[in-house]
C-alpha cells in the first residue's frame, strides 16, 4: 500500500508505493486515452481532459498506516491527488502541433484544477509536470502530463523558497525578478520573450538545454493568470516545444516541471514578495544519441555538472524557434 515514509537525514518524506510496480507497459494495438468504441475510459471526443491516476502513489482516501517503527524510523498515510492530464485525443500529437486556442484549454484545465485542489486544506503544494520521451523512462507516448497534489512541500520546492526568502532579506529584491533583468539584459542565454513571460536558459543550470520559463508579472499560481497571461503562455509552451524537437529532427524528451507557490500553508504566506511561477525544463540529451545521466555526483552528492555551455545551446534554441512557421 503507498505510505509516506520519514527521511531524517533531508528532513521530508519519501513517496513509497508498490501498487505501481503493477503499471504495464503500453500495448502495441491499444491505448486508453484514445477515444474508440471498445475505450470506456474516456469520451469519444475531447480536447484536453482530466483523467484519473490508474496507479496513484497519492490518495484522498489512503490506506491506514501502521505504527511508527521506532522513535527515529515514521510513516504516514500518503495523503494527496494523482491526476493524468490527456493533452489530445490523438495518439501522436505534438504540442507544438495543437493551436494556441487549443494550448490555451489546456492551460485553463491547469489553472481551475489548481482551483479545485487548493480547496482541500490537507494539500500543500500542487505540481502539474509532463515527463516526454522513452529517454525519461515514459511508456504511454500519447500526448499528457500528470498533477501531483501533497500533503507536504517537496524539498527542492521548500530549498527554492527557502533560498528566495534570504536573498530578499538581504537585498529586498525579487530574485526571479533579478534572474529576469539579469538575462535581458546579457542576451546570450535568451530563448524567447513575450509580454507576460520570458524564457532562457540560466547561466548555473545543469541540463545543457534546461530552459526555465518565468513570469514577468509578479504570478504566484495559476489562480493568478488573466487571459492574457494564458494566452502568452499557450504561445510560448508551442514556441519551445516546436523549438525542442527541431534540435535533433525529432521528439525530443524533457521533464517539464511547474513551480508554483505552496497552498494552504502558513509558513510561506508571504512568498509573494520574494517568489514567483515558473516552469523547469530538464531535457536529459547532451548530443543527438547521448544523454546525460544523472549518475554518482549529482545524483549522491547534489552536485550538478553540465557538459554544454549553455550559451551555445540557447543560441541553437533560439534559432530554431526563429525558423519555426506556425
Amino acid at each position: 500500500m503507498p505510505e509516506l515514509r520519514w527521511n531524517p537525514l533531508l528532513n521530508t518524506w519519501t513517496m513509497v508505493a508498490a501498487n505501481r510496480q503493477k503499471r504495464p507497459d503500453m500495448p502495441k494495438d491499444w491505448c486508453p486515452f484514445c477515444p474508440s468504441p471498445d475505450n470506456d475510459k474516456v469520451p469519444s471526443d475531447y480536447d484536453v481532459l482530466l483523467y484519473p491516476n490508474d496507479f496513484p502513489v497519492l490518495s484522498r482516501n489512503p490506506a491506514a498506516v501502521g505504527e511508527r517503527e521506532t522513535p527515529l524510523y515514521s510513516s504516514t498515510e500518503a495523503y494527496g491527488q494523482c491526476d493524468v492530464v490527456l493533452y489530445s485525443p490523438k495518439h501522436t500529437a505534438r504540442l507544438f502541433e495543437l493551436s494556441i486556442p487549443h494550448i490555451e484549454k489546456l492551460v485553463k484545465l491547469w489553472k481551475s484544477r489548481h482551483t479545485e485542489l487548493a480547496q482541500d486544506n490537507q494539500i500543500k503544494y500542487i505540481f502539474p509536470f509532463e515527463n516526454r520521451g522513452k529517454e525519461v523512462g515514459v511508456t504511454m507516448p500519447h500526448p499528457h502530463g500528470q498533477i501531483y497534489s501533497y500533503s507536504f512541500i517537496p524539498l527542492k520546492i521548500e530549498t527554492e523558497l527557502r533560498n528566495c526568502e534570504n536573498y530578499f532579506q538581504n537585498e529586498n529584491k525579487n530574485l526571479f525578478q533579478v534572474m529576469n533583468e539579469t538575462e535581458i539584459s546579457d542576451g546570450r542565454r535568451m530563448v524567447v520573450e513575450n509580454d507576460s513571460f520570458v524564457a532562457y536558459i540560466p547561466h548555473f543550470t545543469d541540463y545543457p538545454f534546461g530552459v526555465f520559463v518565468v513570469a514577468k508579472d509578479n504570478l504566484q499560481t495559476f489562480e493568478d493568470f488573466n487571459d492574457k497571461h494564458i494566452n502568452d503562455l499557450a504561445v510560448m509552451l508551442k514556441q519551445l516545444n516546436g523549438g525542442f524537437d527541431a534540435i535533433y529532427d525529432k521528439l525530443f524528451p524533457y521533464m517539464m516541471c511547474i513551480h508554483q507557490a505552496p497552498v494552504n500553508t502558513f509558513e510561506w504566506s508571504d512568498c509573494e514578495d520574494y517568489y514567483r511561477f515558473h516552469i523547469e525544463f530538464y531535457p536529459p540529451l547532451r548530443g543527438e544519441n547521448s544523454i546525460k545521466h544523472m549518475a554518482s555526483s549529482e545524483s549522491g552528492g547534489w552536485a550538478a555538472a553540465n557538459t554544454v555551455l549553455v550559451e551555445d545551446a540557447a543560441k541553437i534554441l533560439r534559432a530554431k524557434i526563429q525558423g519555426l512557421r506556425f
